[in-house]
């Protein structure tokens, strides 16, 4: 029996443990790893090793490597460190390898040793440099709090969303604190540090201390604390070689052990007892290991869920397999297959050893329309590894002309865009397509190239008009369009002239390219509205009305309405007003002045061009029969019932519709006809009907 039992050893009052090894290290190390700055991803997950970490006894030319192992120490990337002295090394949700440095630049890598971006942590840590950085995870994705060595903390919750906060200071700290970890609480970051005996718990507004319950006494400092994964628990180690172990929440002790060690450990960590729902605690020191726990708590295996898993198999390339469990698990396409693909394809277009051709045709007969694959992205990464023409070869293969232009935009093939764009009908697109090139063109070449795509210069046009007036100017006059030359110069002649000089000066220009369009009706036309206008200035020199902006005819209507009607009528004769017109503008006119006297002379200075019903119509239309009478005598027999129904005459104009024999007009008169005080004149009008069909 002993054999069995020989390897266990006791943890607590009911529970062995033994140590055995799984597997060995493929890592050849060439330096121990207490030279090295480590860190470990969770989950299994790699490991990162910067090796000659700026150690003073180090030489200054000897560059840092860099390293990423698998969890099993298969290489996976390795690289001279070339940037600024690295204070702390960890691993993001995401398996992103975060490099904070001592200046508070934080640098971003992949699981293959690619870099992805940068971040600073701000204008203070950067004053101050970094003593000391935490890489933490929350359920919001993976934060990076930095001690400074004005010893303030600044932390980020999230390092895909930046937003920085700095945390209130803590009273009377003069040295860095001899311990610290970051906590989660309530959906909010935290830190928890030691200065002495003391414990403080700082969030976004305020500093406030904290004590353990139960702990022992006789503690003057904390050398060393842990939180849980889970950040449910938290460990405390105290230069009394205590280990106290709580909630985090730090009201209530779980346990406490005192393992007679005052040295303070080189690392204290949680982990899971197997097959067991209890949590413990590892205490190293140099060349001691120690377990201590008996604190419930449960496993949170569905951390790593199907899509975390699936996501690191991809960052390991291991796309085949992945594909098979997307499969296996029946997973829909969008979540599943495509989304591997498209990590595939990206991952093909950094393969610089194979042509632009062969990759983006292997990449399409592997995706075709897959639902869910933006060829878009795809392209944007070929892009980003500088191969343009590979993302332009991939970009035919994207059907949405939408994702397809903004690329073409950043890789500077505006033109192509613009034809994209035109292909897909949408006016927006082509708008932002065109003031991109704008921008980016010389205007004669902006010019030339709205001349081949006349849906673009149409649509272009359209926006000169309303927000660019000299650039619409340069187009006409680079196209020799005099037409549009001439409409032009009219219409800024009203909108931006203001002195009469520089309108007529504008009108002639608009009159010599009319000219030049051959268009000589719109060339007179021009030149006479400047004649008008020297003629209106000159009118309200003399008469000291306002005649600026009239048209020909209000022009008329006003000098009659002044009583300056040999003026009027000799501005008829210049400008060759019909005499019809000039006899409507005056009966008008003078009806409107109610100078009957002066409308009875104008009616008798010849015979009227327009007839007489005119005046009997205005008459009545300023409520005048009197006046009116006297002109319904003048009409013509053609137009005399209308005349005479118009005055009131009703038993007349039967009279007259009755001697002329005309239906029409019998049917007008009788249709006037009302109650009994026309009875007589209907009955009448009946029987000269009667007597017309007898006949």
């Amino acid at each position: 029996m002993d054999c069995y039992t020989a390897n266990w050893n006791p943890l607590g009052d009911s529970a062995f443990y033994r140590k055995y090894e799984l597997y060995s290290m493929d890592w050849d190390l060439k330096e121990e790893l207490r030279d090295c700055l480590v860190a470990a991803a969770p989950y299994g997950g790699p490991i990162a090793l910067l090796r000659n970490p700026w150690r003073k006894e180090k030489p200054a030319n000897v560059r840092p490597v860099l390293e990423i192992y698998s969890a099993s120490g298969m290489p996976l990337a390795s690289l001279l460190w070339k940037s600024g002295p690295v204070v702390s090394l960890g691993w993001s949700a995401e398996e992103e390898l975060l490099c904070v440095q001592e200046d508070g630049v934080v640098l971003v890598y992949g699981l293959h040793g690619d870099f992805r971006r940068r971040f600073s942590m701000g204008n203070e840590v950067l004053q101050n440099r970094v003593l000391d950085a935490r890489i933490f995870h929350t359920e919001f994705g993976s934060g990076v709090a930095i001690l400074t060595g004005a010893h303030r903390f600044t932390l980020s919750a999230n390092v895909s969303d930046l937003k920085l906060r700095r945390m209130p200071e803590v009273p009377g700290l003069q040295s860095a604190p001899s311990c610290w970890t970051t906590l989660c609480q309530d959906r909010v970051a935290h830190i928890l540090l030691a200065v002495g005996p003391d414990l403080y718990l700082l969030d976004h507004a305020a500093c406030s201390a904290v004590t353990p319950p139960g702990l022992a006494p006789g503690v003057s400092s904390f050398l060393q604390m842990a939180v849980s994964f889970t950040y449910r628990h938290l460990a405390l180690f105290t230069d009394t070689g205590y280990i106290w172990m709580g909630t985090a929440s730090l009201k209530e002790k779980l346990c406490e052990f005192n393992c007679n060690i005052r040295a303070p450990p080189k690392q204290m960590v949680w982990c899971s007892r197997p097959r067991s729902k209890e949590r413990a605690v590892v205490v190293a020191w140099e060349k001691r290991l120690m377990v201590v726990g008996d604190a419930p708590e449960s496993i949170q295996y569905k951390q790593l869920t199907i899509q975390v898993l699936l996501d690191r198999l991809v960052l390991r390339r291991l796309y085949p397999l992945a594909i098979q469990i997307c499969e296996y698990l029946r997973l829909p396409e969008v979540q599943g297959v495509s989304r591997i693909l498209a990590h595939w394809a990206c991952y093909k277009v950094q393969q610089k050893d194979v042509s632009d051709e062969d990759v983006a045709r292997a990449i399409n007969q592997k995706l075709g329309d897959t639902p869910g694959v933006s060829y878009s992205d795809i392209a944007a990464r070929a892009y980003g590894c500088g191969r343009t023409e590979l993302a332009i070869k991939l970009l035919e293969y994207e059907p949405r002309s939408g994702e397809q232009v903004p690329l073409l935009l950043k890789m500077k093939r505006s033109k192509l865009a613009l034809s994209k764009a035109i292909e897909s009908g949408d006016t927006d697109l082509v708008f932002t397509v065109l003031l991109h090139l704008k921008n980016e063109l010389n205007r004669g070449d902006f010019f030339m190239t709205l001349r081949n795509q006349p849906m673009a210069l149409s649509l272009y046009r359209q926006f000169c008009k309303h927000q660019e007036l000299e650039t619409l100017k340069d187009l006409y006059n680079q196209d020799d369009n005099h037409q549009e030359l001439g409409s032009f110069h009219i219409r800024a002649s009203y909108a931006a002239e203001e002195r009469i000089e520089g309108r007529v000066a504008a009108l002639q220009t608009a009159a010599d390219a009319f000219y030049k369009a051959k268009n000589e009706f719109a060339a007179k036309a021009t030149e006479d509205q400047m004649r008008l206008l020297r003629l209106q200035r000159r009118l309200e020199d003399e008469l000291g009305a306002q005649f600026l902006d009239l048209s020909l005819h209000d022009t008329v209507t006003t000098l009659i309405l002044g009583g300056h009607n040999k003026r009027a009528e000799q501005l008829a004769r210049d400008f060759r007003i019909p005499d019809k017109r000039l006899w409507w503008l005056k009966l008008t006119a003078l009806a409107d002045l109610e100078d009957w006297e002066e409308l009875e002379k104008f009616s008798k200075s010849k015979k009227s061009p327009i007839g007489y019903l005119p005046f009997v119509e205005i008459c009545m239309k300023q409520h005048n029969k009197y006046e009116a009478k006297k002109y319904a005598s003048r009409v013509g027999p053609e137009q005399k019932v209308k005349a005479l129904l118009l005055v009131g005459d009703v038993a007349q104009a039967a009279d007259i519709a009755i001697e002329r024999r005309n239906e029409a007009e019998l049917s007008l008169v009788l249709s006037h006809c009302t109650g009994a005080t026309d009875g007589a004149t209907a009955d009448k009008i009946q029987r000269a009907r009667a007597q017309a069909q007898k006949k």
